[in-house]
This record gives C-alpha cells, structure tokens and sequence, in this order.
C-alpha cells in the first residue's frame, strides 16, 4: 500500500512518541536503535497491507505493534534483563531489578525480598569493623537471664550481661555477609532469568506481529 503526506503524518506521529517514550526508558542510542527498528516494521508491513482504505490500513498496522508506551516498556524490560543476565555485575542487576519493581506488583515483591538480603548481608559484615573498634559492644546480651539482642549494641541498659565473642567472630562476619550477598545475588539472576525465559523478546515479537498478520 502507497501511503500519502496523511498516512505519513500519522507513522511519524507514532514514531514521535514512541521516540519520546524509549528516551524514558533507554539510553539514547539504545533509543535510536529501538525506533529505527520499529520504524522499519511498520514500513514493512505497510507495504504488505492490501487496503482500499489508507487510514484504516494505517490503523492496523500500528494497533498490530501496540501503543508507543507498551512497546518501548517491551524493549526497555527486554534490553535491561539481558545486561543484567550477560554481565552478571552488580549495577546491571540492581538496575534490572528495580526496573520490575516499578512495572509488576511481583517484580516489586522480589525487589523488597533482594533489598532485604543485601541489607541483612552488609549487616552482617559490618560487624567484622565494628568488633575490631568496640570489642565489647558486639556479642550477646543477656538481661535477668534473658537474650534481648546480638550483634552491635551501643544503647544497652545497665545490668545487662554481655557475652563477648572472641575476634574469630571478624572473619565469621565477613564470610558469612558475604555468601548472603552473593547468595542474593545469584537467585535475583535466577529469578530474572526466569522472567526473561516467559517473556517473549519484543523484537521477535514485532517481527512476528508485522510478518504474521
């Protein structure tokens, strides 16, 4: 189907805002790349349409892709879930993460779950520093023969008892905060290969919906 200055007007209106709306979520070359692609799409499958109508064509084909907002959400998952899975480095991941925590209810769950165990881990960790500086503020503290905390305690009330652990309790910390965090970090992987795994990738998804049809 040849497509007029109107049909034209209103592919590169699409394009506009789905340029507006990658600029949200991408890098601005990952952004261009992304609109480049689409924008080819939808050249090919206008050339494919067969329509006696140009505005009912024109409407087709851009309803078949999706509004702006869906389909640069679609790349923007797709393209932050595969740094994350390729690099394995820890911004990627975190950016991955916090990328479903704003989008699904139980990518924000998962979020809450990983942001606990870095915090738990890091926690822990830090006892290894703070046992080096305040030897007798990190142990177990007893009152009237009760546990009421372990760990650091700078606040305690007087007569508490205080069983204070040796310094072998700095290399504990450190090992064991630290297989926390990669423990985290290795199941956050899992769960967005996962995801990664149900979601069909959005260029193939574009191409099936343009070729398909």
């Amino acid at each position: 189907m040849r497509v007029s200055e109107t049909g034209e007007a209103r592919v590169r209106g699409y394009l506009f805002v789905l340029g507006r709306s990658l600029r949200t979520f991408l890098q601005p070359a990952e952004a261009r790349d992304a609109l480049r692609e689409v924008e080819s799409h939808i050249r090919e499958r206008l050339e494919q349409v067969e329509s006696s109508d140009e505005r009912v064509g024109v409407e087709q084909v851009l309803a078949e892709l999706g509004t702006p907002l869906k389909v640069a959400r679609a790349y923007s998952t797709e393209m932050t879930l595969d740094e994350a899975l390729t690099t394995g480095r820890f911004v990627p991941v975190l950016r991955a993460v916090w990328h479903l925590a704003t989008t699904s209810v139980f990518g924000f769950l998962w979020a809450l779950f990983v942001f606990v165990g870095w915090v738990f881990g890091l926690a822990v960790m830090s006892l290894a520093p703070v046992k080096v500086v305040f030897p007798n503020n990190v142990g177990i503290f007893y009152q009237q023969g009760q546990i009421q905390s372990m760990g650091a305690n700078f606040g305690h009330p007087p007569g508490t008892e205080v069983y204070v652990f040796g310094y072998w309790i700095v290399p504990v910390a450190l090992a064991l905060g630290l297989g926390i965090l990669v423990l985290t970090h290795r199941a956050s992987r899992r769960v967005l290969g996962w995801i990664r795994s149900r979601r069909p990738p959005a260029r193939v998804r574009l191409k099936v919906e343009v070729s398909g049809r």
